[in-house]
């Protein structure tokens, strides 16, 4: 697989050069036949080698790879458990959409490209420990019917069709988490649109060629 590794290091690389992941946080994976590759645990991203991403069956079990999976193994396999669709999973400490995780509140439709997430919003996981299979299931909860989420006082997770398509995401909900808080930061109250329009921007995203 050796370019899933590359392009599973250039996208960490890219995100950790944003902020998007300090100090060895958040992790990165891609499906495979097997079950996952995914970032290891601990190891600075400008020093991940393809030999150090490590493949895992959806039960966790190493199958290939020298080093610890990333702590949060459990998360990303129960994503690709519960989500057939989903070819990538991208998880970052991304600064504002993070800060507003910490407040256990998530993202409502005040901008249209809110959609981008797969509905109305973007919810805010209930609370648990990192690493645990609890902060996976919340996960799971939080992103029924849509493609991203945050997790209270710990961050985001985006999923894709592709591990392009996982990492746009996750940039554009820390854009709209910019958005929102600025809006909130001036003391100005958004106006939150309909059911109506935002099936209506859906259907144009149909068309639009975004990347799945």
């Amino acid at each position: 697989m050796p370019a899933e590794a590359e392009a599973l290091i250039e996208a960490a690389r890219a995100l950790d050069a944003l902020g998007f992941m300090p100090s060895k946080s958040g992790n990165l994976s891609v499906r495979t036949a097997r079950g996952c590759l995914i970032t290891p645990a601990g190891l600075p991203y400008a020093d991940t080698r393809p030999a150090d991403l490590v493949e895992i069956g959806l039960d966790g079990a190493v199958l290939a790879g020298h080093r610890r999976p990333s702590s949060e193994w459990r998360l990303h396999t129960a994503v690709y458990a519960a989500r057939p669709e989903a070819g990538a999973v991208v998880h970052t400490h991304s600064p504002l959409a993070t800060a507003l995780s910490c407040a256990r509140q998530g993202i409502p439709p005040f901008h249209y490209m809110i959609a981008l997430g797969g509905g109305a919003d973007i919810r805010c996981a209930g609370y648990a420990t990192f690493g645990t299979a609890a902060l996976a299931e919340a996960c799971v909860a939080a992103l029924e019917g849509r493609r991203a989420a945050l997790l209270a006082n710990h961050g985001v997770v985006a999923l894709g069709a592709t591990l392009a398509g996982a990492r746009a995401l996750a940039l554009e909900v820390e854009n709209l988490a910019r958005q929102y808080l600025a809006l909130r930061a001036a003391g100005l109250v958004p106006v939150l649109l309909d059911e109506a329009e935002l099936a209506a921007v859906l259907a144009q995203f149909g068309d639009y060629g975004r990347v799945a």
